[in-house]
Protein backbone atom coordinates (compact mmCIF):
# COMPACT_ATOMS: atom_id res chain seq x y z
CA UNK A 1 0.00 0.00 0.00
CA UNK A 2 1.60 3.68 -0.91
CA UNK A 3 -0.52 5.80 0.90
CA UNK A 4 -0.19 9.96 0.05
CA UNK A 5 0.43 11.99 3.02
CA UNK A 6 0.75 15.58 3.50
CA UNK A 7 1.20 18.31 6.53
CA UNK A 8 -2.47 19.55 7.41
CA UNK A 9 -2.71 23.52 7.68
CA UNK A 10 -5.26 25.93 9.70
CA UNK A 11 -7.63 25.14 6.55
CA UNK A 12 -7.97 21.13 7.49
CA UNK A 13 -8.81 22.14 10.84
CA UNK A 14 -12.30 21.02 11.18
CA UNK A 15 -11.90 17.85 9.01
CA UNK A 16 -9.50 16.76 11.53
CA UNK A 17 -11.88 17.66 14.45
CA UNK A 18 -14.75 15.57 12.33
CA UNK A 19 -12.45 12.64 11.59
CA UNK A 20 -11.02 12.22 15.26
CA UNK A 21 -14.75 12.82 16.48
CA UNK A 22 -16.55 9.41 14.69
CA UNK A 23 -12.96 7.67 15.26
CA UNK A 24 -13.42 7.86 18.71
CA UNK A 25 -16.35 8.44 19.64
CA UNK A 26 -17.13 5.16 21.06
CA UNK A 27 -13.29 4.64 22.72
CA UNK A 28 -13.12 3.67 26.42
CA UNK A 29 -11.69 6.93 27.13
CA UNK A 30 -13.87 9.18 25.81
CA UNK A 31 -16.83 7.11 27.14
CA UNK A 32 -15.56 7.54 30.79
CA UNK A 33 -15.37 11.30 29.46
CA UNK A 34 -18.94 11.51 28.55
CA UNK A 35 -20.80 8.41 29.51
CA UNK A 36 -23.94 10.10 28.24
CA UNK A 37 -23.79 9.16 24.32
CA UNK A 38 -26.09 11.56 23.38
CA UNK A 39 -24.20 14.28 25.31
CA UNK A 40 -20.82 13.16 24.02
CA UNK A 41 -22.62 12.79 20.23
CA UNK A 42 -23.08 17.11 21.34
CA UNK A 43 -19.46 18.04 22.81
CA UNK A 44 -17.30 15.20 21.70
CA UNK A 45 -15.83 16.55 18.59
CA UNK A 46 -15.33 20.16 20.82
CA UNK A 47 -13.08 18.36 23.19
CA UNK A 48 -10.83 16.33 20.69
CA UNK A 49 -10.87 19.94 18.43
CA UNK A 50 -8.52 21.19 21.47
CA UNK A 51 -6.10 18.54 20.44
CA UNK A 52 -6.28 19.18 16.77
CA UNK A 53 -5.59 23.06 17.66
CA UNK A 54 -2.59 22.24 19.74
CA UNK A 55 -0.69 20.29 17.03
CA UNK A 56 -1.24 22.72 14.08
CA UNK A 57 0.17 25.23 16.80
CA UNK A 58 2.47 23.48 18.51
CA UNK A 59 3.60 20.34 16.41
CA UNK A 60 2.27 18.96 12.83
CA UNK A 61 -0.71 16.84 11.56
CA UNK A 62 -0.12 14.02 9.38
CA UNK A 63 -2.88 13.93 6.54
CA UNK A 64 -4.18 11.29 4.65
CA UNK A 65 -4.66 12.98 0.82
CA UNK A 66 -8.11 11.50 0.80
CA UNK A 67 -9.10 12.08 4.38
CA UNK A 68 -9.36 9.36 5.81
CA UNK A 69 -6.61 9.59 8.33
CA UNK A 70 -4.86 11.65 10.41
CA UNK A 71 -1.76 11.51 13.28
CA UNK A 72 -1.02 14.53 15.44
CA UNK A 73 2.59 14.59 16.41
CA UNK A 74 4.22 16.89 19.03
CA UNK A 75 8.09 17.14 19.37
CA UNK A 76 8.63 17.17 23.33
CA UNK A 77 12.48 18.74 24.13
CA UNK A 78 14.68 17.31 27.09
CA UNK A 79 13.38 18.29 30.37
CA UNK A 80 10.58 19.85 32.73
CA UNK A 81 8.77 22.53 30.70
CA UNK A 82 9.42 25.76 31.55
CA UNK A 83 7.10 26.84 34.55
CA UNK A 84 5.18 24.15 33.17
CA UNK A 85 2.07 26.49 31.66
CA UNK A 86 1.81 25.61 28.05
CA UNK A 87 1.59 22.11 29.09
CA UNK A 88 -0.89 22.61 32.11
CA UNK A 89 -3.12 24.85 29.95
CA UNK A 90 -3.87 22.12 28.11
CA UNK A 91 -6.36 20.19 30.19
CA UNK A 92 -8.17 23.46 31.43
CA UNK A 93 -8.82 24.10 27.47
CA UNK A 94 -10.10 20.98 26.80
CA UNK A 95 -12.69 21.15 29.87
CA UNK A 96 -13.41 25.46 29.11
CA UNK A 97 -14.73 24.24 25.17
CA UNK A 98 -16.20 21.30 25.64
CA UNK A 99 -17.96 20.65 28.84
CA UNK A 100 -16.74 22.96 31.47
CA UNK A 101 -19.00 21.47 34.29
CA UNK A 102 -17.40 17.95 33.38
CA UNK A 103 -14.57 17.16 36.10
CA UNK A 104 -12.90 14.23 33.78
CA UNK A 105 -12.48 16.86 30.48
CA UNK A 106 -9.27 18.11 32.31
CA UNK A 107 -8.78 15.04 35.06
CA UNK A 108 -7.53 12.85 32.00
CA UNK A 109 -5.13 15.17 30.53
CA UNK A 110 -3.67 15.67 34.19
CA UNK A 111 -3.24 12.08 35.10
CA UNK A 112 -1.50 11.60 31.85
CA UNK A 113 0.49 14.49 31.79
CA UNK A 114 1.74 13.59 35.33
CA UNK A 115 3.58 10.21 33.87
CA UNK A 116 4.59 11.65 30.90
CA UNK A 117 8.47 11.01 30.64
CA UNK A 118 10.78 14.14 30.50
CA UNK A 119 14.13 12.70 30.31
CA UNK A 120 14.64 12.54 26.86
CA UNK A 121 13.33 14.81 23.82
CA UNK A 122 11.19 12.26 21.79
CA UNK A 123 8.12 12.17 19.43
CA UNK A 124 4.78 12.10 20.57
CA UNK A 125 2.03 10.71 19.24
CA UNK A 126 -0.69 12.35 20.42
CA UNK A 127 -3.47 10.64 18.32
CA UNK A 128 -3.91 8.92 15.69
CA UNK A 129 -7.35 8.32 13.86
CA UNK A 130 -8.96 6.33 10.82
CA UNK A 131 -12.21 6.70 9.42
CA UNK A 132 -14.36 3.87 10.67
CA UNK A 133 -15.58 2.65 7.32
CA UNK A 134 -11.25 2.50 6.28
CA UNK A 135 -10.58 0.85 9.25
CA UNK A 136 -8.38 -2.31 9.21
CA UNK A 137 -7.11 -1.48 5.67
CA UNK A 138 -2.91 -0.61 7.48
CA UNK A 139 -3.91 3.56 6.84
CA UNK A 140 -2.42 3.69 10.34
CA UNK A 141 0.62 1.93 10.25
CA UNK A 142 1.19 3.74 7.01
CA UNK A 143 0.49 7.00 8.34
CA UNK A 144 2.84 6.52 10.76
CA UNK A 145 5.58 4.35 9.30
CA UNK A 146 7.92 7.67 7.95
CA UNK A 147 8.03 9.01 11.23
CA UNK A 148 9.47 6.08 12.70
CA UNK A 149 11.51 5.64 9.92
CA UNK A 150 13.10 9.08 11.03
CA UNK A 151 13.23 8.20 14.57
CA UNK A 152 14.81 5.56 14.30
CA UNK A 153 17.36 6.86 11.35
CA UNK A 154 17.95 10.33 14.02
CA UNK A 155 18.05 7.64 17.54
CA UNK A 156 14.76 9.75 18.10
CA UNK A 157 12.52 7.49 21.14
CA UNK A 158 8.88 7.61 20.57
CA UNK A 159 5.76 8.16 22.87
CA UNK A 160 2.19 7.28 23.22
CA UNK A 161 -0.96 6.41 25.73
CA UNK A 162 -2.90 3.39 24.67
CA UNK A 163 -6.39 3.35 25.99
CA UNK A 164 -7.19 -0.73 25.08
CA UNK A 165 -5.50 -3.90 26.04
CA UNK A 166 -5.83 -4.72 21.89
CA UNK A 167 -3.91 -1.44 20.93
CA UNK A 168 -1.04 -2.22 23.45
CA UNK A 169 -0.04 -5.56 21.85
CA UNK A 170 -0.04 -3.98 17.99
CA UNK A 171 2.03 -1.23 18.97
CA UNK A 172 4.21 -3.56 20.85
CA UNK A 173 4.88 -5.10 17.65
CA UNK A 174 5.86 -1.42 16.01
CA UNK A 175 8.11 -1.48 18.99
CA UNK A 176 6.78 0.33 21.53
CA UNK A 177 6.81 -1.37 25.09
CA UNK A 178 4.77 -0.43 27.88
CA UNK A 179 6.33 1.95 30.67
CA UNK A 180 5.37 -0.54 33.84
CA UNK A 181 2.91 2.77 35.23
CA UNK A 182 -0.31 2.60 33.99
CA UNK A 183 -2.58 5.25 34.45
CA UNK A 184 -5.84 4.35 36.27
CA UNK A 185 -8.96 6.80 35.49
CA UNK A 186 -11.04 7.14 38.38
CA UNK A 187 -14.26 4.10 38.29
CA UNK A 188 -12.87 3.85 34.36
CA UNK A 189 -10.54 2.62 32.53
CA UNK A 190 -6.61 1.93 32.45
CA UNK A 191 -4.44 4.23 29.92
CA UNK A 192 -1.29 2.56 28.94
CA UNK A 193 1.89 4.88 28.49
CA UNK A 194 4.50 3.42 26.21
CA UNK A 195 7.62 4.18 25.22
CA UNK A 196 9.75 3.25 22.04
CA UNK A 197 13.47 3.47 21.61
CA UNK A 198 15.12 3.52 18.36
CA UNK A 199 15.94 0.83 16.40
CA UNK A 200 18.07 0.39 13.87
CA UNK A 201 15.97 -1.02 10.91
CA UNK A 202 12.61 -0.22 9.36
CA UNK A 203 9.51 -1.03 11.02
CA UNK A 204 7.22 -3.73 9.58
CA UNK A 205 3.65 -3.36 11.14
CA UNK A 206 0.10 -4.52 11.95
CA UNK A 207 -3.20 -2.87 10.19
CA UNK A 208 -3.05 0.09 12.77
CA UNK A 209 -6.81 1.72 12.89
CA UNK A 210 -7.29 4.60 14.98
CA UNK A 211 -5.83 5.73 18.25
CA UNK A 212 -6.16 8.90 20.59
CA UNK A 213 -4.98 10.71 23.50
CA UNK A 214 -3.47 13.29 25.50
CA UNK A 215 -4.83 10.42 26.04
CA UNK A 216 -6.84 7.20 24.10
CA UNK A 217 -6.79 5.06 21.17
CA UNK A 218 -8.99 3.20 19.43
CA UNK A 219 -7.38 0.12 17.35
Amino acid sequence: MVLEIRQADQSDRDAVARLLDEAFRSDPVSSWVFPDPGHRAAVHGRFLGVFVDVALAEGRIDYAADGSAAALWLRIPAGEPEGGAAEDDVPARMRAVADPDNERCELVGRLTGAVHPTAEEHEYLLMIAVAPGRQGEGLGTELIRPVLERCDRDGVPAYLEASSERSVRLYERLGWEFTGEAVQLPEGPPMWPMWRKPRGQGVPGPALDACVTTSAEVL
